[in-house]
């Protein structure tokens, strides 16, 4: 992807204006709109605050609202309470980074300040990473130039990208699994694992990604089936499917390992400072050293399920209560542009469907003639994705919150956004003219994009 061509540089400087226009708003109105004073994780400060600190928290304040302050408590104290341990580490561990790189002004600021700053600054470097990363990734997959440039302006233009701005993990988390499925596309499979793996430190969703390399390595075993030893390709593939796992799910699991040590064993007790200890008693939460958890005694103690369960009280239809529906109404529009592009790609390619996109393109004359855009071959795999997100976020999760795993994290929302309609009133992929032109460069880059791995 680098060194960018003209269209991506195009994407770039439309990405940090809206990042800087959304800074700027935040600011804004954190300063003018009061906050509304809900029963959220809200931890103490311990450090002293100067009139710069003050400064800071008055600018950037609003970016730590709501689950951020996990993330900011995690990044300054480690995990402390039990619920902490839903929110993996590897955000966290990029605002210490950043708050590295902020050691000159520790005389100006404190910890609390400078991660507010590493906030701002890191998610406004993912966001507009994540956003060429798509148009990059949409180049390959839609072999529509023109429609990767739209969408990617779409994407820096969703409401959602407000958990862009905050101090949320999914920025970085677009930006790691964008930049895997990129590699993927240009058959790099060990880099897109990586990538895949670094993302599940990140976010819990990265778990399901490991189906785009399960997905790659099953249609090259059934590409070279024909021409190779059928027994030898299919232990090859065997071995290369339970790699793929274990390198996604390493992370996952090596942070719930680390959870069983700190709650389960023996001797995992730390020194907490007072004001922490007294908010522990004060809302019930669980710290090290006390009595063990009833997960610790599961056939397989996952600290994750627990704290989904009992703590954000996530499970089948718990979601579905009269008092959210306004919550549900949020999130129709994403479920209803998903839905209908869901059934729309089935009725274009219902043999490419049935196969699991499996098939030999070449022996497919429905697919001689390749599609572009939404109905390429290649999305098949993002839209089962897609609807995987849409179908468990609707029925298992925080519904608002499973939508925003498909508006933020997910390239579809944004390549369905460019859809039109016909005079028959089916969708097409395949874009028109705009009311305003891209760059002239798109139509001739990637004209001839990297074959599929």
């Amino acid at each position: 992807m680098w060194p960018l061509n003209p269209s991506q540089k195009e994407v770039l400087r439309f990405a940090v204006s809206c990042r800087i226009l959304t800074l700027m708003l935040q600011a804004l109105f954190n300063v003018i709109i009061p906050d509304h004073h809900a029963d959220a994780f809200s931890p103490p400060r311990l450090g002293p605050s100067g009139s710069v600190d003050q400064l800071v928290e008055g600018l950037l304040g609003g970016l730590s609202r709501w689950d951020a302050e996990h993330f900011l408590f995690i990044a300054e104290h480690g995990y402390l309470y039990e619920h902490n341990f839903a929110f993996l580490p590897g955000f966290p561990l990029a605002l210490l980074m950043g708050t590295e790189l902020l050691r000159p002004l520790r005389d100006l600021l404190s910890q609390r300040s400078c991660l507010l700053v590493s906030v701002a600054l890191l998610n406004f470097l993912f966001s507009v990473l994540a956003a060429v990363t798509l148009h990059d990734l949409g180049c390959l997959v839609l072999h529509c130039p023109r429609q990767a440039f739209y969408a990617a302006m779409l994407f820096c233009l969703s409401p959602a990208n407000v958990f862009l701005a905050a101090g949320y993990s999914e920025a970085l988390f677009a930006f790691l699994t964008f930049s895997a499925m990129g590699q993927l596309e240009r058959g790099r499979s060990w880099a897109s694992g990586l990538l895949f793996a670094l993302a599940t430190g990140v976010r819990s969703n990265g778990l399901v990604s490991v189906g785009f390399l399960l997905h790659s390595q099953c249609r090259g075993f059934f590409s070279s089936l024909v021409v190779m030893n059928p027994l030898k390709q299919l232990i090859k593939l065997m071995a290369s499917l339970c790699l793929s796992v274990l390198t996604v799910s390493l992370p996952f699991a090596l942070f719930q390992y680390y959870a069983y040590t700190q709650f389960c064993l023996p001797g995992s007790a730390h020194s907490i400072p007072e004001p922490l200890v007294q908010l522990a008693v004060d809302r019930s939460y669980r710290i090290a050293g006390e009595n063990k958890p009833p997960w610790c005694s599961w056939d397989l103690p996952l600290i994750y399920n627990y704290i989904q369960d009992v703590y954000w009280n996530v499970g089948f239809l718990r979601y579905y209560e009269l008092r959210q529906v306004p919550n549900f109404l949020l999130a129709t529009p994403v479920a209803v542009l998903v839905v209908w592009a869901t059934w729309t790609y089935v009725t274009t390619h219902p043999w490419l469907c049935l196969t699991l996109g499996l098939q030999r393109i070449k022996n497919n004359k429905t697919l001689e003639k390749s599609h572009s855009g939404f109905l390429s071959s290649k999305v098949f795999v993002y839209l089962v994705h897609a609807a995987m997100l849409l179908l468990f976020g609707g029925l298992c999760m925080h519904v608002q919150l499973g939508m925003d795993n498909v508006s933020t994290e997910h390239p579809f929302s944004s390549w369905v956004g460019k859809l039109n309609l016909p005079a028959e009133g089916k969708l097409l992929a395949k874009a028109q003219h705009p009311p305003w032109e891209p760059p002239a460069s798109l139509a001739n880059e990637h004209s001839h994009p990297s074959p599929q791995p």
